[in-house]
């Protein structure tokens, strides 16, 4: 009878195991499993996506590329079945090799509604982001004003933006040049217009196209540094803000050993933009933005810095300390985030007390790179493909206090050994008296 049971118990097990599969991810932090996001962009893509991998069966420094890959794979076919992977050795096969383009063994190709997209590496912020820019229907244009000095998204100087308009173009952004004296006006098919930190003032007539641009619901990204506002003062004005002149210094970022002058924002609003947004942004030479409370804008506040700082107003080549009498004590909000229904559409506008903060020079600086490209995905109607964070890898170190050591020695080698002493000997002691 308990065999046929354990038969019976068994078969049921076997058949639940082909009809349901769980599983648990008990690594540290999760890393064998998808992110939320990443599972997130592969529910929104609708049909199949094809992965083919270009690698032969050993790599003499790496091993067996295959499996290490199918592997990482796994993960995303589990959440998206119809994910299909296929393997061609390059050295068997140079002709579809060649035909695919392949520059390096490994190197992995997704195709997604007849788009491609080549791979290097393998991990989970590279190959999602492959993913969201196949997500992405179409190229979304980012037009950047020039002509007065702006910092530029190819720009390699420290002050330009060239890192950043890098990372965007990974992401599947494209983006122009709009200079006034050239363009007759701001092209309709723009999905957001930059403005960065311009160096010399806007004429009149440039400034009324800017108004009109934002009457008409263009989206805006607007960097501002603390000096003059270049003739755009009209456009503050419109957007109901106040940015005031000074700039933030915060002492909590001298005891991290950087200048004090570089505000650090960790305190975030309630905006999709950094909605789970739980990282260190840096803003170097920031100033305030005021929100003045209108009827026409629904605006938030992004990110709070300095929260034992102030806004400095006075000469910061002398060593800076508050001024009660002319200083303002922070938190200070430096970035916010604009939003008004123009002709049935969200229009979306976002104002940065800092254009440093992307420059080529900061950009590297806490989460200053995924704080901009949310920015970005925000602006133009993409907030759900939003860029990937990388999971920090927890200490693996195990470190015990004196004490702790003394104990684990103590039961390791004093009470474990006793215990199974006496067990030994009662053991002993009751067969004998069985004898």
């Amino acid at each position: 009878m308990i065999v046929v049971l354990l038969v019976c118990v068994t078969g049921m097990l076997g058949y639940l195991t082909l009809q349901y599969r769980l599983q648990w991810d008990v690594s540290q932090n999760g890393r064998n499993s998808l992110s939320e996001t990443s599972i997130d962009i592969l529910q929104k893509m609708q049909g199949p996506i094809q992965v083919t991998v270009y690698a032969s069966e050993q790599q003499a420094q790496l091993g067996d590329v295959r499996k290490i890959i199918a592997d990482f794979v796994l993960l995303y076919q589990r959440i998206k079945p119809d994910l299909t992977l296929t393997f061609v050795d390059p050295i068997a096969e140079p002709q579809l090799a060649q035909a695919a383009n392949i520059r390096v063994n490994g190197e992995i190709v997704i195709g997604f509604n007849q788009k491609i997209e080549h791979l290097t590496t393998i991990n989970e912020q590279a190959f999602t982001n492959a993913l969201m820019r196949l997500a992405r229907t179409e190229k979304t244009l980012i037009l950047e004003l020039s002509g007065h000095g702006e910092r530029r998204l190819d720009g390699h100087a420290n002050y330009d933006l060239g890192d950043f308009g890098q990372q965007l173009r990974v992401n599947g952004f494209v983006h122009q040049s709009l200079n006034f004296a050239i363009d007759r006006d701001i092209a309709p098919n723009a999905d957001v217009l930059l403005i960065a930190s311009p160096q010399t003032d806007l004429l009149p007539g440039e400034v009324d196209k800017l108004l009109n641009y934002i009457d008409n619901g263009g989206n805006l990204l607007w960097l501002v540094d603390q000096e003059s506002l270049r003739g755009l003062l009209p456009l503050a004005e419109k957007l109901h803000l106040t940015l005031t002149p000074g700039v933030v210094v915060d002492p909590q970022a001298k005891g991290l050993k950087a200048p004090e002058t570089f505000a650090l924002g960790a305190i975030y609003g309630q905006h999709p933009i950094v909605g789970t947004f739980n990282y260190i942004t840096v803003f170097p030479f920031a100033r305030q933005i005021l929100i003045n409370e209108n009827e026409e804008w629904h605006s938030v506040g992004l990110v709070k810095v300095a929260p034992e700082g102030w806004i400095e107003t006075g000469d910061l080549n002398a060593a800076a300390s508050f001024d009660l009498a002319v200083d303002v004590p922070g938190p200070v909000g430096v970035a916010a985030a604009l939003t008004r229904m123009v002709q049935d559409r969200e229009q979306r506008i976002v104002v940065v007390g800092s254009g440093h903060f992307l420059a080529n020079t900061y950009l590297g600086n806490g989460s200053n790179l995924d704080f901009g490209i949310n920015l970005i995905n925000w602006l133009v109607g993409d907030e759900g493909l939003i860029v990937i964070q990388p999971r920090p890898t927890l200490d693996n170190n195990l470190v015990f206090s004196e004490m702790q050591l003394t104990m684990l020695a103590v039961i390791s080698f004093v009470i474990l050994p006793a215990l199974l002493l006496i067990g030994g000997v009662v053991i002993w002691w009751r067969r004998r008296r069985n004898w």
